[in-house]
């Protein structure tokens, strides 16, 4: 097993290492995601400690990863919106953890999952421009 859980870390480093910075905060996206599904199943199973990691990571991912990320100079307008959006969805995560709440969970779950898919979507669409260039 411990085979395992090391190539799935040399695997992920492999992919950080290589990818791009709009590939990274999608990566991010995509990490958020996994640890509130994760965080949604240990809470549905009653386990506390594992709940509180998960959502943990989480919120870390947002607040370290997300927010840290967003460049206000350039960013403008847009980044202070996504700025208040990080805020927020940390704010849920944190309530979801003190009162067990799976609907809070679903919301910081959704609304990342909006602006994950259109974070994407951008990079799509610039990684098309590129070649067509």
């Amino acid at each position: 097993m411990r085979g395992a859980a090391a190539y799935g870390r040399v695997s992920v480093e492999s992919n950080v290492l290589s990818a791009s910075p709009h590939q990274l905060i999608s990566m991010l996206f995509d990490g958020a995601q996994a640890a509130i599904k994760a965080a949604k199943l240990h809470m549905s199973n009653e386990n506390v400690v594992e709940k509180g990691k998960a959502i943990s990571k989480a919120i870390d991912i947002v607040n370290s990863g997300l927010l840290a990320a967003l460049d206000k100079e350039k960013g403008g307008e847009l980044a202070e919106r996504l700025e208040g959006l990080y805020n927020y969805v940390s704010n849920l995560l944190v309530k979801a953890n003190l009162h067990n709440d799976t609907a809070k969970l679903d919301e910081a779950a959704e609304l990342l999952q909006n602006i994950g898919s259109a974070w994407k979507e951008i990079g799509q669409q610039a990684a098309s421009a590129k070649q067509g260039a």
